[in-house]
């Protein structure tokens, strides 16, 4: 098993980028694209994910690991109900919304495993993570 030395040896933090990019592809189709405020709303809450768990990683306590995991774990229900939002426009196909859906439910499954209070566990959990869950 591989060592975590930086947040991108997180599969966690990997998979929230992946994230980023379909939420940035799928908001580029042409009729999502023409609601602005919609698509800000959606990127900043997919790219909070991302960017919260690096925060949390850079912190370097498990307090804080797990403080910032929550918060992102907030950001992918918010994601989620603005996945339902695109779907029920019609802005994304139910097949895009199932896999995005399960990409999401990731991250809250991560987060119910790391609220534990040992920082090792929570390492090692992320590297159990490259093997449990591949895009």
């Amino acid at each position: 098993m591989s060592e975590i030395h930086k947040i991108e040896d997180l599969r966690v933090w990997q998979n929230a980028r992946v994230l980023c990019k379909i939420i940035y592809t799928l908001t580029h189709k042409e009729d999502f694209e023409k609601d602005f405020r919609f698509v800000q709303q959606i990127r900043a809450a997919a790219g909070s994910i991302m960017d919260n768990i690096a925060e949390g990683y850079g912190r370097g306590g498990n307090k804080e690991f797990i403080q910032f995991l929550s918060i992102a774990k907030g950001s992918t229900q918010e994601v989620l109900s603005q996945l339902y939002r695109a779907y029920d426009v019609q802005y994304i196909t139910e097949q895009e919304f199932i896999e995005i859906k399960q990409l999401l439910y990731f991250f809250v499954y991560f987060h119910k495993l790391s609220t534990c209070n040992s920082f090792l566990l929570v390492k090692v959990i992320c590297n159990l993570c490259k093997y449990i869950f591949i895009l």
